[in-house]
């Protein structure tokens, strides 16, 4: 196994972190999906993911729950509305609607930038809703025929955050990408304010260029690393190095740019000595899209991984 001397690319985004709760695993784990599902969408939507699960005692209200953030790309003033609009849509669609479910604000430290709940979610009370304090917080309680009423924080802390950090596993078999890609999620899920939004990708995807085929379709397959394409590329086209079946990419969002380099070592460490990985690596654009870069070698990881 080998680590290719190389970086990712990283940008900034806005970000909210959530502690979602609910009666049971089954409720809890529809709203999660349903919050964080939506998002995986075409670059530049908003996006979310799973932190990690949460027990009973490690809840605001000691009832099951889980840690998930909601991100879109760029820090403007279109994008703070964007992002009132689909964390409101979201929390609609995917949460309020599962019985026994609660919101609170989770995000680490202080932050001044708040949005307030009322008008995008809140206001789902039809003019029936009321402020309630609870867990010393100040919820939403929104009345909804369930009988179990729906209770969201009044304001929900956001700020700028990193998006866009990731791997390639270069793997020996479909089988072995699978193995390697869900044991990386699996470490990821242990460590704080980072959170993957693709699961393990099977599909990384290129820069939109200027002769595009289908420029509608947005950013699509990075086809000189398709292991399928062997036959179809040239020998100067085709990137997939010999042995490799296939490349499966993780994404890293974080609150913190050391968030991720954090999660990016310790997934990379997790995996190293597992079979059928044979390289990784990490996907740039020339450093043409990040405000960042992550150099895998500056990871503090054995150098004698390095090719």
């Amino acid at each position: 196994m080998e680590i290719v001397d190389t970086y990712c690319e990283v940008f900034e985004g806005l970000v909210v972190q959530l502690m979602v709760t609910a009666q049971d695993a089954k409720f809890l784990t529809r709203a999660v999906n349903a919050f964080t599902a939506l998002p995986s969408t075409v670059f530049g939507d908003a996006e979310g993911g799973i932190v990690r699960w949460l027990s009973e005692k490690e809840t605001i209200d000691g009832r099951l729950g889980a840690i998930v953030q909601l991100w879109v790309t760029g820090t403007g003033k279109k994008a703070i509305a964007k992002f009132y609009e689909q964390l409101g849509r979201r929390m609609r669609q995917g949460i309020l609607v599962v019985p026994t479910t609660a919101v609170y604000n989770y995000f680490p430290g202080s932050t001044e930038l708040m949005f307030n709940m009322m008008d995008n979610v809140g206001h789902c009370g039809d003019g029936y809703e009321w402020i309630v304090e609870k867990f010393k917080r100040k919820l939403i309680n929104i009345p909804i025929m369930m009988g179990y009423d729906f209770l969201i924080e009044e304001n929900i802390s956001y700020a700028k955050g990193v998006m866009g950090g990731n791997l390639w596993l270069f793997c020996d078999s479909v089988d072995s990408g699978i193995k390697v890609g869900r044991e990386t999620v699996k470490i990821l899920a242990e460590i704080d304010n980072v959170c993957t939004t693709f699961d393990v990708c099977s599909a990384g995807s290129k820069p939109v260029p200027p002769d595009a085929k289908y420029p509608e379709i947005g950013p699509s397959t990075n086809h000189p690393y398709c292991p399928t394409l062997k036959d179809k590329l040239s020998p100067s086209e085709f990137q997939v190095p010999t042995g490799v079946k296939s490349i499966p990419e993780i994404v890293f969002n974080g609150i913190k740019l050391e968030d991720v380099k954090v999660a990016m070592q310790k997934t990379i460490e997790g995996i190293t000595d597992m079979d059928g990985l044979l390289k990784i690596s990490a996907g740039n654009y020339g450093g043409k899209l990040g405000k960042y870069k992550i150099w895998l070698r500056e990871l503090g990881l054995k150098e004698s991984y390095f090719s």
